[in-house]
Parts: C-alpha cells; sequence; structure tokens
C-alpha cells in the first residue's frame, strides 16, 4: 500500500539514516524463531526452508538485490513510493585501471574473466561490510552506506570495503583505483515512463566520490578529509593531496591509503 506523498521524504530519510527499519526490527523476535539461515541482518527473516518459504508467501520477502544479506524492503517500498530523500551517506567507486591497455594484451575470454573476477570480489567485499551495491558497469563498481542499515559505524565500514577490494586486487593482479567520500546526498527510487524503478544515490557529493576515485592510481585508495574525519580515523600519518577536479569548484583534501 501506497505511503502518502507528504510522508515519503521522512520515510526514505528515515530508513535510510535511522530506524528505516523499525517494523522489521519489531518483527525481529518473532522472525528469528523460523528456520532458517540465511537471514536479513536487520529482521532476521529467513532466505531459506520452510521459513524462507513462509517469507515469500506472506510477505513477499527474499534476498535484497542490493545486499543478499538484507531482505528486499527496499526494493518493495521503492516500488510503491518512487521518491527519496536528503540523507548522509558514504561512498565507495572503484575502477579498473588500464581496462582498455589490458584488453588489448589478453584474449576476450581472458579479459572476460578478469572483469568477473574483480565485479565478484568487489561486491563479496562491500556486502560483507554491508554495503548497498548501486551499480556494476563497465570496468567499475559503486555503492554506497547509511547508518539505518549499516550502523553507526557506516563510513568506517566504507573504508574497511576498500581495504579488503584493494587486497584482494593485489593477490588477483587486478590494478584499480579508490575513491571513498562522504556527505549529504539524495537517496531514493527513480523511475522511468515504463514502469522501471532504480534505487541510486545523486547529487554534487556522489559526483565528487566519482571524480575522486578517477584520480587513484592503481593500488591507491583516496579518501577525502571529510570521509576520514566522519570515521574517527586519524589520518595525519597518512600521505595528503589537493585535488583538482573536474566541475568541483574548490580543491578536495584527500589522504591516501592502501590494502
Amino acid at each position: 500500500m501506497a505511503v502518502n506523498k507528504d510522508n515519503v521524504e521522512q520515510l526514505w530519510h528515515d530508513w535510510f539514516t535511522s530506524d528505516a527499519s523499525s517494523v522489521e526490527k519489531r518483527l525481529f523476535h518473532t522472525f528469528r524463531l523460523l528456520p532458517q539461515d540465511p537471514r536479513c541482518k536487520l529482521c532476521h527473516a529467513p532466505f531459506e526452508g520452510m521459513g524462507g518459504l513462509v517469507m515469500r508467501t506472506l510477505y513477499g520477502k527474499k534476498q535484497s538485490t542490493l545486499n543478499p544479506h538484507f531482505c528486499n524492503i527496499c526494493e518493495n517500498f521503492a516500488k510503491s513510493n518512487p521518491g527519496g530523500a536528503e540523507v548522509e551517506m558514504s561512498m565507495l567507486f572503484v575502477d579498473v585501471r588500464g581496462s582498455t591497455s589490458l584488453s588489448e594484451q589478453m584474449t576476450v575470454t581472458d579479459f572476460r574473466d578478469l572483469i568477473n573476477r574483480f565485479f565478484v570480489e568487489s561486491t563479496r567485499a562491500i556486502v560483507r561490510e554491508d554495503g548497498l551495491l548501486e551499480k556494476l558497469a563497465g570496468d567499475a563498481v559503486a555503492a554506497f552506506w547509511g547508518a539505518g542499515f549499516a550502523g553507526r559505524d557506516y563510513v568506517a565500514k566504507t573504508i574497511r570495503a576498500a581495504q579488503k577490494i584493494q587486497k584482494v586486487m593485489e593477490g588477483q593482479k587486478i590494478p584499480v583505483g579508490i575513491g571513498v567520500h562522504a556527505g549529504v546526498a539524495f537517496f531514493g527510487a527513480m523511475g522511468s515512463a515504463d514502469g522501471l524503478v532504480n534505487i541510486s544515490a545523486i547529487g554534487d557529493e556522489v559526483n565528487t566520490a566519482a571524480r575522486i576515485a578517477s584520480k587513484a592510481a592503481a593500488g591507491e585508495i583516496l579518501i577525502s578529509e571529510q570521509a576520514l574525519k566522519a570515521a574517527g580515523i586519524d589520518s595525519s600519518q597518512l600521505e595528503s593531496r589537493n585535488l583538482e577536479l573536474k566541475g568541483i569548484s574548490e580543491p578536495v583534501s584527500v589522504r591516501v591509503m592502501r590494502a
């Protein structure tokens, strides 16, 4: 059932930043009695076995396409209530460096396998740190975090995800650059005339995060001072850079971190 439009913005805001899943959390004690794992980390709804069948039949619950550790409350809400809100969030962008050159040096099949490993390992690290996948495109992955589903240390989780991605990519010999930023962006569901709904984050801070990532060389994680402060991380021992970013009027201060 759709929510009154006047309330949609507040509901989106609450979902992402604080008690997004207040109803889901109240159902936690009921759902946790049903078998079996794996379960939604918010409401404890089971995804498999008889409990999973009950969830799908009675509640329409299944694993989220944004993060399989959560149920599809966000997708269901988005279908009924297109809209969104300005929220505090953190963002991660990761790109394969020199992908065009790599593709010229490899067979099509080998390059496909490399990109597939990049997608699999990147998304695995993001999912484990409670991030929501925004997109897999070409040779890039984008994800975002909010306190409502990832907890109060959501910015620190974003940075941990970046470190995990960089570490595994070094082992896989896949050169990637990563950018991490935190700030206020618009999060919500945007639709098309054909009824397609995409859950996404947009705004100046998202653009800044993408631009920061574009400046990261292979093996580097560039983290804005804003994100490091929000994560409570002492950055005094990290290399400092001031970046001139396309479309951004003021230089952005970042620190360089590696796996």
